[in-house]
């Protein structure tokens, strides 16, 4: 389920909108002043890259995940499949 950004046209607010598919023509109101009048904004993401030493979190690949409520890493995914 993608995530979209837009941009009130009537009152300046952001916000983000879960959709149900990617192709799906839901309608979009803004959550403040209910307006239809939109904006889908162009996103950003973050990502590392592989092999980075900036990041300090859980490791799955090598068996050394430590965050308890995502159980273990037998599959490889800290319990988030």
């Amino acid at each position: 389920m993608p995530i979209f950004e837009y941009q009130c046209q009537d009152c300046n607010s952001k916000y983000e909108i879960l959709h149900k598919s990617i192709s799906s023509k839901e309608e979009v109101y803004c959550p403040d002043c209910r307006s239809k009048n939109n904006k889908k904004l162009i996103s950003t993401f973050s990502s590392m890259e592989s092999g980075s030493s900036d990041y300090s979190g859980p490791n799955c690949a090598t068996g050394n995940c430590d965050i308890p409520s995502y159980g273990g890493c037998s599959s490889g995914m800290c319990g988030l499949n």
